[in-house]
């Protein structure tokens, strides 16, 4: 693989590293900041919104400018300072304006080796290409789950978000002078995101690759660990190590997508059959009262590895861009998912709270929550049945 591509995973570790975080940290910063979870949730929700925001605007730059800049500048100034404003914190709004400009640093990274993929590689091997560099990026997810934990106990959680602030910024720098434009797309053709927006195949793909990654990435990176804690007791290393569970499943599930496109002759079904089994292990947590912790472990890891369709459908999606419109069509997608999880993050920490009020179990709440993600998968599929299959 190129330096240039090597580097911009390294930059996505960090944003699945920031994007996962908070679930390890939910008692260190109630303890030392005064963070309940709704409102770690509503920073979490942040996070993901401002990153889905970015989306637009960094569409148009990736076509306009290039990837090169557009990554290297936002994740020096949002990845950077948004870090060093997490390490400083003393309320938990400091939280929530630092995961905010995290999330504007973060906009830009995977949609950049995108980006280059589509425009420097055949249509065909995108979903595998795409998979490789979510799958290896997604150390950061392992790296927020027992990494932090003992690293936290060692040296302090501001130590260690200070420290990421340093690498975000040394990161941030290799891309600028590393990283190699690719050939910009030459058409007389004259096109904008209304373009793409106009394709009706696309509003079939939307409603899923908005709601599918909700449950993978809200279970992760919120409520795996007040679940353990609430339901089972669970100290802080065993917190850690269920998290690293089901960050190592993810991994694994991103891995077993990519080349399914090609050896199945199908994307459609593919991306429909794993979330069915994403849906039915939501309804699973919601449904019934699991008493077994590993049995519990295990269903968060299905969600996890089922759940992990995102690079799959990220070139379903692809496959109906114009060459001109690549940047602004991966983006597209990407403000569709992760936009999808920033609002399902804010409605389930109030969503938690109220149903938290009138519980009579510690699990009442968390059913409710995974009650909820099982519905939103399962009305993308509703209309997702009807999108046209595309594997070019």
């Amino acid at each position: 693989m190129r330096v240039d591509l090597i580097l911009l995973c390294f930059a996505y570790v960090l944003s699945q590293f920031y994007r996962a975080f908070l679930a390890v940290l939910t008692e260190v910063l109630e303890r030392d900041v005064g963070a309940s979870p709704e409102d770690l949730a509503t920073a979490s929700g942040l996070w993901f919104l401002a990153f889905a925001a970015m989306q637009i605007p960094v569409g148009w730059a990736l076509d306009k400018v290039g990837p090169r800049r557009t990554a290297s500048v936002l994740l020096l100034i949002g990845g950077g300072g948004g870090a060093a404003v997490f390490a400083l914190a003393s309320a938990p709004v400091h939280i929530s304006i630092a995961m905010l400009l995290i999330g504007v640093g973060c906009s830009p990274v995977l949609m950049a080796s995108y980006y280059i993929f589509a425009r420097t590689y055949p249509a065909a091997v995108f979903a595998t290409l795409a998979a490789v560099i979510l799958g290896v990026g997604s150390v950061g997810n392992l790296a927020s789950a027992l990494p932090t934990t003992l690293a936290v106990e060692a040296f302090g959680w501001r130590a260690v978000v200070g420290g990421t602030a340093v690498v975000s910024v040394l990161t941030a720098l290799g891309l600028f002078f590393i990283v190699r434009d690719p050939e910009a797309a030459q058409s007389d053709v004259k096109g904008s995101l209304f373009d793409l927006l106009k394709m009706p195949a696309l509003w079939l793909v939307f409603p899923l690759m908005a709601f599918q990654y909700a449950p993978a990435a809200g279970a992760r990176g919120l409520w795996i660990g007040p679940f353990f804690r609430d339901v089972f007791g669970a100290g802080d290393g065993l917190v850690g190590n269920v998290t690293l569970l089901m960050g190592a499943a993810m991994i694994a599930g991103t891995f077993a997508y990519g080349p399914l496109d090609r050896l199945l002759g199908t994307r459609k079904w593919v991306i429909f059959g794993g979330n069915i089994l994403s849906m039915v292990g939501c309804f699973w947590l919601g449904l019934v009262s699991v008493q077994s912790l590993w049995l519990a472990v295990g269903i968060f890891a299905m969600i996890g590895f089922f759940g992990a369709s995102f690079p799959m459908m990220m070139a379903h999606g692809r496959a109906f861009f114009p060459p001109h419109l690549v940047g602004r069509g991966v983006t597209l997608m990407n403000l569709f998912a992760i936009g999808g999880v920033g609002v399902m993050q804010m409605l389930t920490g109030r969503l938690y709270a109220r149903v938290a009020e009138g519980a009579v179990s510690p699990a009442d709440p968390y059913q409710a929550l995974f009650v909820f993600y099982g519905a939103l998968v399962a009305l993308g599929l509703f209309i997702y049945v009807f999108a046209q299959d595309r594997t070019d």
